[in-house]
This record gives C-alpha cells, sequence and structure tokens, in this order.
C-alpha cells in the first residue's frame, strides 16, 4: 500500500479517532488505526475498541491500493513531528510502515488489517434524523446523572426513547436522576415506513464521547441508524457507532414523587454561587473519598447554606420563595451544583417533603415544548 496525505487534514482527522482507541486491552489491533485504501482519490480510516469506535473518509493520493493496521499513538506522534505539507505512507509485504514527510522518514511495524475485529454493521433500515443541537443540549441535561460502575449494568448509560416529534432522556445513578424530553422534529429512516418508536441505551463513555463530536448549529442534523445491539450517528463526514447496553431500565416514573408539600423558587445563577463558595470547604478529602455536604435551611423567605469541615466553615443567605413548612437538609454538594447547572433557566422550583425523602428540581416556569426534571437524594446529617 502507498498513498499520499496532507499533513495538516490528516492530523485533524486522526484527532477524533482517538476516542476508540483501547490503551487497556490485551489486543494489538484495537490499539490501532485500521486504514482502507481501495479508491483512487479516498482513505477509510477507523479506530474501534470493541464498545465504540469512529470511521471518518479522508481525501488522498492512492498509488498502491491495500490497508493495514498502524499504532494509533505512534502514528499521532510522528504526524506531530513531521514538517512537510504531505504525508507519504507505505506498507510492505512485510508490513512494516514508512512515513515520509519533506526529508525526514520514519519506520514502524503494522498490523495485516485482517486482525483487525469485526465492524458492527454502520446502515440499517431502522433510523431516524435530528438536530444536533437539540441532541446536544439533551445530553447536556442528563448527562451528569449517569453511572459508570453501577452493579445494575442498565444504569451505567442513558436511556433514551424517541417517537414521533417527541424524544426524552433519562438517566439515574442511585444517588440523583435528570429526566429531559423535548418536542422536536425527527425524520424517520424506517424503510418499511413503520411508526417511528424506539428504546435504547447508550453507554456513559459513548455518551460522553458523543456530546464533544455533537455541534451546537441548529441547521446540522445527525442521521442515526439502531439494530438491536448497535447504534450509529453519521455527523458529518464522520461516522460513531457504539454498543448499546442491554436489558429494561428502571420504572423512573414510579421512582419520581409527586406530593411534596414544601416549595421553594429560588435564583439559580445565585444559588450555584453560594454552593460554590461552599464547595471551598466541603471538597475536603477523608480516607481517600471526598465529603462535600452541605446544609440548607429553607426558614421563612430566606435559604440559609451552611458547611463545616476541618478546613473551616461557610454560611450564606439568599432570598427565596417559600410554600409550605420550614426545613433542614442537607446534600452531597457537588451533586446539588451538576443538578442546577443542568437546566439554564433562570429560576428553578425546588420541591421538599422531608430531611430524608428526595427533592425535585424543576423550572420555575415550564415550556410547552420541553419538560425537564432532577431528582436528588438527601444525605443524613450527623449531630
Amino acid at each position: 500500500m502507498k498513498i499520499v496525505l496532507n499533513r495538516t487534514a490528516i492530523s485533524e482527522a486522526v484527532s477524533p479517532l482517538m476516542c476508540a482507541i483501547s490503551g487497556k486491552s490485551t489486543l494489538s489491533a484495537v490499539e490501532g488505526i485500521l486504514i482502507e485504501a481501495t479508491s483512487e482519490d479516498t482513505c477509510v480510516m477507523t479506530t474501534f475498541d470493541l464498545e465504540k469506535g469512529m470511521r471518518i473518509t479522508v481525501p488522498a493520493e492512492v498509488k498502491e491500493a491495500g490497508s493495514t493496521i498502524i499504532n494509533a499513538q505512534k502514528f499521532v506522534q510522528t504526524l506531530r513531528v513531521m514538517e512537510g505539507d504531505f504525508v507519504t505512507m507505505t506498507v510492505d509485504e512485510k508490513n512494516v510502515a514508512c512515513i515520509e514527510s519533506g526529508k525526514s522518514s520514519h519506520k514502524m511495524n503494522a498490523l495485516p488489517a485482517t486482525e483487525y475485529p469485526t465492524v458492527p454493521r454502520l446502515v440499517t433500515s431502522d433510523g431516524f434524523v435530528i438536530g444536533q443541537a437539540v441532541f446536544k443540549e439533551m445530553l447536556s441535561k442528563v448527562m451528569h446523572a449517569m453511572a459508570s460502575n453501577d452493579q445494575r449494568p442498565v444504569l451505567n448509560g442513558c436511556f433514551f426513547r424517541v417517537e414521533e416529534g417527541k424524544l426524552l432522556a433519562v438517566s439515574c445513578d442511585s444517588f440523583r436522576m435528570a429526566k429531559c424530553a423535548f418536542t422536536a422534529e425527527i425524520e424517520n429512516k424506517n424503510e418499511d415506513a413503520s411508526a417511528l418508536q424506539f428504546s435504547f441505551i447508550i453507554p456513559t463513555k459513548t455518551v460522553g464521547e458523543l456530546y464533544k463530536l455533537l455541534k451546537d448549529d441548529e441547521r446540522e442534523t445527525a442521521r442515526i441508524y439502531l439494530s438491536r445491539k448497535t447504534i450509529v450517528f453519521n455527523i458529518g463526514d464522520m461516522i460513531f457507532f457504539s454498543r448499546l447496553i442491554e436489558g429494561q431500565y428502571i420504572d423512573y416514573e414510579r421512582i419520581i414523587l409527586n406530593s411534596h408539600r414544601i416549595f421553594a423558587t429560588v435564583n439559580r445563577e445565585e444559588m450555584i454561587a453560594a454552593l460554590e463558595r461552599a464547595a471551598l470547604v466541603t471538597e475536603e478529602k477523608v480516607a481517600g473519598s471526598v465529603r462535600s455536604h452541605v446544609k440548607l435551611l429553607f426558614e421563612g423567605n430566606l435559604l440559609k447554606v451552611s458547611a463545616i469541615s476541618t478546613l473551616g466553615s461557610t454560611y450564606d443567605e439568599m432570598e427565596i420563595e417559600h410554600e409550605g413548612a420550614d426545613l433542614l437538609i442537607a446534600f452531597n454538594n457537588r451533586f446539588l451544583i451538576d443538578c442546577l447547572r443542568a437546566s439554564d433557566e433562570e429560576k428553578v422550583r425546588i420541591s421538599m417533603t422531608s430531611a430524608l425523602t428526595s427533592i425535585n428540581i424543576e423550572p420555575a416556569e415550564k415550556k410547552e415544548d420541553q419538560e425537564e426534571l432532577y431528582m436528588l437524594l438527601p444525605v443524613r446529617m450527623k449531630e
């Protein structure tokens, strides 16, 4: 195989490919980039860590067609130190790759393409098209509550349900839950023209990488394909794919409490600022863990924020709209900040019952085309 690539273009293309490089696998092939040059003017580059993967097509002058696997880290480092405008890569019959640019050349061992793991099917009959900005905004509202190492596999990801004109996302890590629903324009790509209705769970790591790839431009769309075990995202010139988490998601509607008796409407930015000041005290590492409990006293039309640790103490207060009895309740400070930051409304409504009962955080003014709810469990206060 012999191909000529623009060094700047290939460096930009390789960067997103690194999200699907495995550094802990015993399989050497998944630490590399599968490079396939079969047509005259393009080169297909794929990375796949057995859970998620990325495929990008880049322009190339293909002098000799072929395919190979190049170690990703070494390839990136080599491109970074080369100085020429174009890079020529040659792979001989002994699987030795030679990368040349200007007057410089570098050789490294390659692997035969046949050793690369089988990539999932990237086009299916089932799928839909949605705006990237809408999908990204939804991820930003729920991704903070995803678990990463829960004993229940379904919680180690984000649950989605897609219907005609509506997209729902739910995440839960046993301590907090986020639920968000958008009314959005969704184009059905089902070849059989059946009703648009999908439910799936995307792994936590995949959601994090997907959020980085999506754009805020409302004119950009993402084409999404689904199979029983795989989801594929066509985002511009990139194809991002991942295995799905199998299993039945938790009954999240049953968990949400709707019988609260105490309500407070607060300015979201003011409350975040007070909690951030409290974090100077609460972010205390004790025996390898972080103790980040903050106490909230809802008393009359005031919210009093306080925290005490060996680092010191803090106190803040702010005016609120309060209905119901006074209440003293404590939370993991970082979890509470994450819930408030997920919303972008000026004011939020906090619904409570007791110091040991979960709370609901919602926008004070609800929108017709959007629904969001954040639930958080309190912590037991020590006397």
